[in-house]
């Protein structure tokens, strides 16, 4: 038995271009994500610089365009400057957000290395907890300046001759929450934002600056937030973070898989507030969003490291079912579907800390569920976002009414003339018949229909057992005259690449 779904996809029906930026991750000094993660001297695949060649391979195809870095709760108590000099004089630093020990082996300028090989640029966050204008506008010289200066200079002097020239900075960390070191109120963080915007500008007018959001659509204060922030920083100001995480504690699958109507509303609720202070003030110019945090997240609220100040201890090491790859491909179409506003994402985070990428300290690397998507969509969601007409059967579950067996999105890339279509099908009894409708595509063929599926909910990947959930390419799409009928298999994740016939 299976249900049927339709979809019309208009190529004239478009939302925006995908910014690559969307496809961003995020590594944080937190738990073994830097420290037996991207770097660990003295491993077999270990480079000149103790960066790990294995884990860099399985970035490197993720193809991520951006990174954020340092943090996170981690960068509201950094100081850059133990991070940077000679490795032998840098300080031991107790560290306050998770309460381990900071080596600082590795800092802005090992990172912005290993970026280059991972093919990403970085998204610099910059101490608003317990520093400010001062340290922030003194980062962006050593970074961004060329020579002629004290931290241009002194960069030079550190080894790095060319400037690094990072374009987007992060104004601090959930500066709302009062688990941040440093936290204040909306009116605090507002003025200490426009401020230090305002002096990091002054050294590098071509940078692009990210306020923080709330932390949460749940904490008390959103919304609030969002106005007061963006009523006192507006012009100095081009991107509004967003941070959502979700789980399924509670053991419901089916409401688990709808929470990206979560997502979409939050993401609609942010652009509309920045939409109302822009008429506020009768600004030209719109702020777009950056949801610099998401991911499934099931330690989420734990407590830090029992033991403190340990050297990169395991932390938020989840391990992540079949079920997790299905909901973080929805989020991944529900970012898409609002290309218009969000600009950046990073799924936090890129390896080892809720990450797709898991490493043995001293071993092996493998590929967790959730690798999957994002690795899919990252590779073919370039291009175009089209508005498709759909039309699916629904259900309800304990927090959502009018759920979708059907969440999907397409893009549509113009130069190569290939047509993408990311769907999931969150029925968890039956398969799915898609008919796609591409009345205004002549001539498409199918290059391949991807599929990520299993037959246990709850089945994960493993070091003894690194491909129980793979993806793999199935006979289960047809083409005739526009047309083309798709099979989805229940509670699955499906790519169906078309493209115009060569023939």
């Amino acid at each position: 038995m299976t249900i049927r779904a339709s979809m019309l996809v208009d190529k004239h029906f478009a939302v925006a271009a995908v910014d690559p930026r969307v496809y961003g991750s995020f590594i944080e000094h937190l738990g073994r994500a830097v420290y037996g993660g991207i770097y660990e001297p003295g491993h077999p695949t270990a480079d000149s610089n103790g960066f790990r060649r294995d884990a860099l391979e399985a970035i490197q195809a993720l193809k991520v365009p951006i990174i954020r870095y340092p943090g996170g709760n981690f960068v509201s108590g950094y100081n850059w400057e133990d991070g940077v000099g000679p490795k032998a004089e840098r300080p031991r630093k107790l560290e306050l957000a998770w309460w381990t020990t900071e080596t600082n082996e590795v800092g802005t300028n090992e990172f912005a290395e290993w970026a280059k090989l991972a093919g990403s640029e970085v998204m610099m966050a910059v101490n608003l907890g317990t520093r400010g204008p001062d340290a922030a506008r003194n980062l962006v010289e050593y970074c961004n300046h060329p020579s002629g200066s004290y931290y241009s200079d002194l960069r030079i002097a550190h080894g790095c001759r060319e400037p690094h020239r990072f374009k987007t900075w992060c104004l601090g960390n959930e500066m709302d929450g009062p688990w941040q070191i440093g936290a204040m109120t909306a009116a605090e963080y507002g003025r200490i934002a426009n401020e230090t915007a305002k002096v990091m500008r002054w050294v590098d007018p071509t940078i692009e600056l990210v306020a923080c959001g709330s932390s949460s659509r749940s904490i008390k204060t959103f919304a609030e937030w969002e106005a007061t922030v963006l009523d006192l920083s507006y012009e100095q100001v081009d991107y509004l973070s967003l941070h959502a995480y979700y789980n399924n504690n509670e053991g419901d699958t089916a409401n688990f898989l709808a929470s990206s109507l979560d997502l979409d509303q939050f993401i609609s609720s942010v652009a509309s507030i920045c939409d109302y202070v822009q008429a506020k003030h009768r600004s030209k110019k719109k702020v777009m969003l950056s949801l610099d945090e998401w991911n499934v997240w099931h330690t989420i609220g734990t407590s830090r490291a029992s033991e403190r100040w340990q050297i990169a201890p395991p932390e938020f090491e989840d391990v992540y079912t079949f079920e997790d790859a299905l909901a973080v491909g929805c989020y991944a179409i529900t970012i898409l579907k609002h290309a218009d506003r969000v600009k950046m994402a990073c799924l936090a985070q890129l390896i080892n800390t809720i990450a797709p990428i898991m490493t043995e300290t001293g071993g092996s690397l493998w590929l967790q569920t959730t690798y999957y998507p994002f690795l899919h969509a990252s590779n073919f969601g370039r291009g175009t976002v089209l508005k498709s007409i759909d039309h699916s059967p629904k259900y309800d579950s304990k927090s959502f009414t009018d759920v979708p067996y059907l969440e999907s999105v397409s893009v549509y890339d113009e130069e190569s003339e290939t047509l993408t279509v990311f769907a999931v099908n969150r029925h968890l009894e039956e398969a799915m018949e898609l008919a796609l409708d591409l009345r205004s595509f002549e001539g498409m063929e199918l290059i391949e229909h991807i599929v990520l599926e299993s037959d246990n909910l709850k089945a994960v990947n493993t070091k003894n057992d690194p491909n129980r959930v793979t993806p793999r390419v199935v006979d289960r799409t047809t083409v005739d005259q526009g047309r083309v009928s798709s099979l989805l298999g229940k509670a699955s994740w499906n790519v169906i690449r078309l493209r115009k016939s060569r023939g």
